[in-house]
């Protein structure tokens, strides 16, 4: 659902997660005339204008007429278009189509803004797509393995296409939700999406069942369960066996990696293709997108099995998220929300924490709390395997992984349509010590409030009641800055206990007391999506530092377990803080589109290196042009792109990067770095 509001200089579409777009019309003057724009929009609206100014985006045009394609990307332009029929796509957090008859110039001025201007007052159609996805329905099986391959096999009914364009996130829908009952119901508008072509034959174990849904998902593949079979995958010309486990769940990753993103070098030769940098790996392989986007994804999958994979594979991302999930009755039901980001599903497997791993306590001293009331946690060290972000669906509080809770899956759903509101963020100082972090996570709300159109309240030494109305009343952020004991979060009255509590209406939250892992869970089961809490003690010093570049992070579109990710890299001891919940959960849209993250180094010469990388863990599959003058060419998220800078080259990137910046052994933002050097 996306809501159009006029504003003083145009008009503003915002969709459910108050994700939002600003155009400024110049000569508007609003039409009734219902015009057609030849591409899926969730509403749109005609008129008259002299200059379109959208926030700086990538832009695709194609010419209607003999559909001739153009990129305005980070470097190149201005388009300068004769007079014909265009549709121009503008990739932003919400993503824009104008359809326009007439001469038009395209252009980004010093990448500050997206500006369509025409010769004459031309008559455009402007439409909206939300990026949201909601689940299309449910689907009913029985508590069987033979009922969870039912639903395995239609979850793939959320992929909107069976060409190479599926790799794209716009393309790939939100799977339908899974319930159980004593028959099977699968809706018919589900039924036929399987692939007849492909065929996934597994035990009939829940161990294989789960690691084998993502490629299931994304292949479109009938899953079959038979006792006794060995794991294989079979197409019209040939079946391949992919062992057993522990070596079956490797290979199903492996599997689903190698097939995505070939399909995302392919692509490119279609309709939707961009000058992608990677796509000369095809070569290298010797496949030809050109005839392989015209096949059937099983002759392209039978093609890219036979292609020397090996000899790319490091040139290309490392694969996005993992899950690593207790294979139950009770976690099918929450399948279909981690479907949605495609992630790897492995086995939740875990060893003790070695003692050397565990931070000391010797320093008890200077730490937040007096006394012996701080909540310690038991901590687990998973088995990773590949991927960026790391998610535990299992029992046990892990380290350096997000704690990922059932219930967070579902809660999203309830924050969405409330678009024309605006984002609710709290900062609660509770403790009289820490001012400075409160007063420097307020400073940094308050500077993102008139681009993200916040609502900053500051609360300080709330009671118990006071402090249970914050949690259980609607907001987006909740960044409460004190105590945590084993009864609750430390009020001037006693202690709150989030048990407590009715509901919970925080949509996410940032609990920075010592020990304030249960606390946080229990937030997350009665209602938010995801928040930061801690494991043990942490230090005054230590928790300013996370809070502030936490608050920093999320609030430029970071998602929460990639925002304290960073943030606690800032101090020695950050395996002490941890998200729960759905730590890929994004609270406001990054200016950017994709948040962008710079590695800075110095040179003995004078010069810098710089590698620039935009990474999202539920958007992969895209990609970006680094607004650097010596980019000319698109890449594909979660790969980085080097460049050595002079001094005066590397301000004017930091300057309108909005970006966190590693350097010298510390996280600072762009802009003031900029200033420094």
């Amino acid at each position: 659902m996306i809501e159009v509001v006029s504003t003083e200089e145009g008009f503003r579409a915002v969709d459910a997660r108050k994700n939002s777009v600003e155009v400024v019309a110049e000569g508007w003057t609003p039409e009734t005339v219902d015009a057609s724009v030849p591409s899926p929009t969730d509403t749109h609206l005609t008129g008259t204008a002299t200059t379109l100014r959208f926030p700086p985006a990538f832009v695709s045009v194609t010419r209607l007429d003999d559909d001739e394609t153009f990129e305005l990307g980070s470097e190149t332009g201005p388009l300068e278009l004769p007079s014909g029929d265009y549709l121009l796509r503008i990739s932003g957090n919400v993503i824009t189509y104008v359809r326009v008859r007439g001469a038009v110039t395209v252009a980004k001025p010093d990448y500050d803004a997206t500006v369509l201007s025409f010769p004459e007052p031309t008559e455009v159609t402007v439409g909206f797509r939300s990026r949201v996805q909601s689940p299309p329905g449910t689907i009913t099986v029985p508590r069987t393995p033979e009922g969870v391959a039912t639903a395995l096999t239609y979850l793939s009914a959320s992929n909107r296409t069976s060409t190479p364009d599926r790799s794209f996130p716009t393309m790939r829908g939100h799977p339908p939700l899974v319930e159980f009952g004593e028959e099977a119901n699968v809706p018919t508008f589900f039924q036929g999406e399987a692939s007849d072509d492909l065929e996934l034959l597994l035990p009939p174990r829940l161990d294989y069942l789960f690691p084998a849904a993502s490629l299931s998902q994304y292949l479109g593949t009938t899953v079959t369960v038979e006792e006794g079979t060995t794991p294989r995958l079979r197409t019209p010309t040939r079946e391949r066996e992919l062992g057993n486990l522990p070596c079956f769940e490797r290979k199903a990753a492996d599997l689903l990696r190698r097939t995505f993103l070939l399909d995302c070098l392919v692509r490119n030769v279609g309709p939707y293709g961009t000058d992608l940098a990677e796509m000369r790996h095809l070569e290298t392989l010797s496949l030809d997108p050109d005839e392989l986007y015209r096949t059937t994804l099983a002759e392209r999958l039978d093609a890219y099995l036979d292609a020397p994979f090996e000899r790319v594979d490091d040139e290309l991302p490392e694969w996005h998220l993992s899950m690593y999930v207790d294979p139950s009755y009770d976690h099918v039901e929450v399948l279909p929300y981690l479907l949605a980001s495609l992630p790897n599903v492995f086995l939740a497997r875990s060893d003790p924490l070695p003692g050397g791993e565990r931070l000391s306590r010797s320093l008890d001293d200077f730490y937040r709390t007096s006394g012996d009331d701080t909540v310690a946690v038991d901590l687990v060290k998973p088995r990773l395997g590949p991927g960026r972000v790391h998610g535990w669906l299992a029992e046990g509080a892990p380290i350096d992984v997000f704690k990922s809770v059932p219930a967070a899956y579902p809660n999203q759903r309830k924050y969405g349509g409330r678009g024309e509101e605006q984002i609710s963020v709290v900062a609660v100082l509770n403790d009289s010590e820490m001012v400075g972090e409160h007063g420097e996570a307020a400073r940094i709300y308050r500077e993102r409030a008139t681009d993200l159109d916040l609502d900053i309240a500051v609360r300080e030494r709330l009671s118990t009641a006071e402090l249970a109305r914050v949690f259980e009343s609607s907001h987006d952020l909740v960044h409460y800055i004190g105590h945590c004991e084993e009864s609750g979060l430390r009020c001037p009255d006693g202690n709150l206990s989030m048990s407590s509590l009715g509901e919970s209406n925080a949509q996410t939250f940032f609990l920075n007391a010592c020990g304030s892992f249960h606390e946080g869970v229990a937030l997350v089961e009665k209602g938010s999506v995801a928040g930061g809490v801690t494991f043990n003690k942490v230090l005054d010093a230590d928790a300013a530092r996370v809070g502030t570049g936490f608050a920093r992070l999320l609030m430029h579109g970071f998602c929460l377990e990639r925002a304290l990710d960073l943030a606690r890299r800032r101090i020695m001891m950050g395996k002490d803080y941890t998200v729960v919940g759905d730590g890929t959960h994004v609270l406001t849209q990054s200016e950017n589109f994709i948040p962008v993250t710079i590695r800075l180094q110095s040179r003995p010469d004078g010069l810098y290196d710089a590698e620039v990388e935009a990474f999202s863990s539920t958007k992969f599959g895209g990609y970006y042009q680094p607004h650097v003058a010596s980019s000319d060419r698109s890449h594909l998220h979660g790969n980085s792109v080097q460049f050595t800078l002079d001094r005066e080259e590397l301000a004017r990137v930091l300057e309108r990067a909005n970006a966190p910046v590693v350097y010298d052994g510390d996280l600072h933002w762009s802009e003031s770095l900029a200033n420094r050097l």
